[in-house]
């Protein structure tokens, strides 16, 4: 006949058992769950802040954005829209032979905390946020003020109100080409303090490869939460205007 009660060792089994379960279950759960965030995070969407003035006003230092990162696996960058990408160390052929690191380096430089310690984070592992400008075909003008022609035709950018001075010989570089296809050209709406494709010393345009995603969402400050998807500039019409009432004779 079995015993109605285990004898004592094999309580304590029981025991060992049970919590090494349990052990098991929670570092099991743990890994799961960092692995479905880091997996959202890479593949899907993704919260990024503002590092620097180079998009003024429209976005101010330290407000909190979310990048989408599966619009562009369907269809193309158009103009208007704000991208987040790869900074130019990792692809203009001037800079990535002095700044060249692996995939993995840039990976672990981009985890959360770990990304923040001094020495992991590397100038080809950043990301810059800039306008797309022009898109592939363009003729695209800058003048040394930062105004903008495409094909020929000016371009009234909403979101730019801060030019480069041209007074006394000053001024940005000028900027005349064409963009080549599977890239962008862009740049930031503070056109007196961004350093983008007019300046970069291999290459004018972002490969869409090195297109991290697509910035849609202010969720930081409060006061300024809101939409940060824009029209294409060259394609949208003047408002329209209501003519005045004759007077009666």
């Amino acid at each position: 006949m079995s015993p109605l009660e285990p004898p004592p060792a094999a309580l304590n089994g029981a025991k060992k058992r049970t919590t090494s379960a349990n052990s098991w279950g929670f570092w099991r759960s743990l890994v799961v769950t960092l692995a479905v965030a880091l997996g959202v995070r890479h593949f899907i969407i993704e919260a990024r802040y503002i590092p620097s003035g180079s998009m003024l006003p429209g976005l101010q230092l330290q407000d909190r954005l979310l990048v989408e990162k599966l619009t562009y696996r369907t269809r193309p960058p158009k103009r208007g829209e704000i991208v987040v990408f790869r900074a130019p160390q990792s692809f203009d052929p001037a800079l990535k032979q002095d700044y060249a690191v692996s995939p993995l380096r840039c990976f672990i430089a981009t985890l959360p905390i770990i990304g923040g310690i001094p020495g992991v984070q590397k100038p080809a592992c950043e990301a810059f946020i800039k306008r797309v400008v022009a898109i592939p075909g363009d003729k695209v003008e800058v003048d040394p003020s930062g105004h903008l022609k495409i094909n020929g035709k000016a371009v009234k950018e909403p979101y730019v109100n801060r030019y480069c001075p041209t007074g006394n010989g000053q001024g940005c570089r000028p900027l005349r080409a064409v963009v080549p296809p599977k890239s962008v050209l862009v740049l930031g709406d503070n056109r007196a303090n961004s350093w983008d494709g007019r300046f970069w010393p291999g290459t004018h345009f972002v490969p869409d490869n090195q297109i991290i995603g697509r910035a849609f969402f202010r969720f930081w400050p409060l006061s300024s939460v809101g939409s940060l998807v824009s029209p294409d500039p060259t394609t949208t019409a003047p408002p329209a205007t209501t003519p005045k009432p004759t007077a009666a004779p």
